[in-house]
């Protein structure tokens, strides 16, 4: 992934991968070029926070109009870190509503709708089938992929849509690495259902601590779901270790900004 700029200045990476399929408008956002002040500094797209909402909206507003999108039409939910899924199947419904929702990913079939999920620690997961014009954004902490939010994605683009894992691309935004990232044994039990090897996803760091590499792990379980390994992109950034690029809530002790994962049909 690139980092690019915007006209209006906004910093983003973007999928290789997608950018070449070309149906689509999508990438992961930084910190810079918002209008939040310190500690949200700049670009705080995160409704959970203690900014102002009115930066917020107009960070918010900045984002969806860099990319040709009006903010009435940005849609994020209210993440809970599960793993039901928002279904946009319909050109005009009640999008102020689904912010209330409470779910953890979005699918949608609909062009002219902007969908984000915002993350400081978690993994942002966007998925792209070009073939059937289908696009989803997905929320993966611990908990999330723990559970199979990746596969769970993959399998409501197929169940909805008839996408095919084979032609789905798969991008796995910034989030925190397992160089930063502690766990202990709630956590190991909790994945101990997830079907992964949890010696391929983590390294041994002390007395029932683990160093958890939730990049791999989110990876591994888009493969298990039929997605092809030359179809996945990953960031390789952590944000913990990028406090000039990105927010981190374990580094920034919980008062600090979101960055958002988005995808757009065109």
């Amino acid at each position: 992934m690139e980092i690019r700029k915007t006209t209006s200045k906004i910093h983003y990476l973007e999928p290789a991968l997608f950018a070449a399929a070309g149906i689509s408008t999508q990438g992961f956002t930084t910190r810079h070029e918002g209008v939040s002040r310190p500690p949200y500094n700049s670009l705080n797209l995160g409704t959970n926070t203690n900014d102002s909402p009115h930066n917020v909206k107009g960070n918010r507003s900045l984002l969806a109009r860099s990319f040709g999108a009006t903010l009435d039409r940005l849609v994020t939910v209210s993440q809970v870190h599960g793993t039901d899924l928002l279904v946009i199947d319909s050109p005009n419904p009640d999008f102020a509503h689904f912010q209330k929702l409470e779910c953890d990913g979005i699918v949608t079939n609909q062009p002219g709708v902007m969908i984000g999920i915002c993350v400081a620690d978690c993994f942002p997961l966007l998925l792209l089938d070009p073939k059937k014009g289908v696009a989803a954004a997905l929320h993966a902490g611990w908990k999330g992929t723990a559970h199979g939010i990746a596969g769970k994605g993959v399998g409501a683009m197929a169940e909805i849509f008839g996408s095919r894992p084979a032609d789905i691309l798969a991008a796995v935004g910034p989030g925190i690495g397992s160089c930063c990232y502690e766990v202990d044994e709630p956590v190991r039990e909790a994945f101990g259902k997830s079907g992964l090897s949890w010696e391929m996803i983590t390294n041994a760091a002390g007395d029932k601590k683990w160093s958890l590499d939730l990049e791999e792990a989110n990876r591994q379980l888009l493969l298990r779901s039929g997605v092809r390994e030359s179809n996945i992109e990953t960031s390789g950034m952590c944000v913990s270790c990028t406090p000039d690029l990105f927010f981190s809530y374990r580094r920034d002790k919980g008062d600090t900004g979101r960055q958002m994962g988005f995808i757009m049909l065109r």
